[in-house]
């Protein structure tokens, strides 16, 4: 992560600092901003200053990006990020391209019955796959499982099962999911992004509705063997429907990677626009 104010010479002073003491370890190049794994937030927005961020994401002004061009860092890697609304077409081809390829592969939608089981049964094969889709992605570093079983037991109890989509074989091995959470982002701010004395009350609406007006996609994978042969369709045709009947008005796709072509597919069936672009940066350490 890096913040500053809008001061050209600060960021220099900071970044000098940072090149400097990478330079005396032996270093020699920077590159950034990057978390410390695949699920902290991710590169600096460069693209949607006026649109409303989300939970998993971070906020930066447009005089960031501007400030590090100027001292000579340039685009590493982008990621782009979707608005997906819900077409008012029917979904009878998603629906048969789910059909067709469940009964080819021999899949089937997993039906989840208590939270329990999805953190019992499915957690680690989850974060698995998600090692094994994510390991090939530009700056990932593989969970260990520790650090699996701490996302475990803090984000899955939380999960309302009506907003997952678990793809299994014959043998109930996980080969593709899709989990999304309703939008935290409008808890946050009136929260100001804080917990206690009384924050928590806004999160509890988020929590505990039935009807959220606006989803956000935390994770989707397909294993490698699976991926081009529709098995996301199942995921979408899992989960659309249910959007639907909860009333759901859209849904923010997250960042995915601009040249991550086999993700952005996925939303062929919905209506989108891609309206947020965020940047790791890199400059070689003189």
């Amino acid at each position: 992560w890096i913040d500053f104010i809008d001061d050209l010479e600060v960021a220099r002073t900071l970044l000098n600092t940072v090149e400097q003491w990478g330079k005396e370890r032996g270093m020699t190049e920077v590159q950034g901003p990057l978390g410390f794994t695949d699920f902290d937030p991710e590169g600096m927005l460069v693209e949607g200053f006026d649109r409303v961020g989300t939970m998993v994401t971070i906020y930066n002004h447009p005089y960031y990006p501007k400030h590090l061009e100027t001292l000579g860092y340039t685009k590493d890697v982008d990621w782009v990020e979707y608005l997906l609304k819900l077409p008012e077409e029917n979904w009878e081809r998603t629906e048969r391209i789910s059909s067709l390829v469940a009964k080819r592969f021999n899949l089937h939608s997993v039906e989840l019955k208590s939270r329990n089981q999805l953190v019992k049964k499915y957690g680690k094969p989850l974060f698995d796959l998600v090692n094994t889709c994510y390991s090939v992605l530009y700056g990932y570093s593989m969970l260990s499982d520790k650090q699996i079983e701490q996302y475990i037991a803090a984000y899955l109890p939380l999960v309302n099962l009506k907003l997952v989509s678990l793809i299994a074989d014959k043998d109930d091995n996980l080969v593709g999911m899709g989990i999304t959470l309703p939008s935290f982002t409008r808890a946050l701010q009136r929260s100001g992004g804080k917990l206690f004395p009384f924050g928590w009350v806004h999160f509890l609406k988020p929590l505990l509705t039935k009807k959220p007006k606006e989803i956000d996609f935390l994770l989707v994978a397909v294993h490698p063997d699976y991926q081009n042969k529709g098995v996301n369709a199942m995921i979408i045709n899992d989960l659309m429907p249910r959007f639907i009947g909860m009333g759901v008005e859209s849904m923010e796709s997250n960042p995915e990677l601009e040249h991550n072509v086999k993700v952005q597919q996925q939303w062929e069936a919905l209506d989108k626009e891609q309206h947020k672009r965020r940047r790791a940066y890199r400059k070689e350490i003189q």
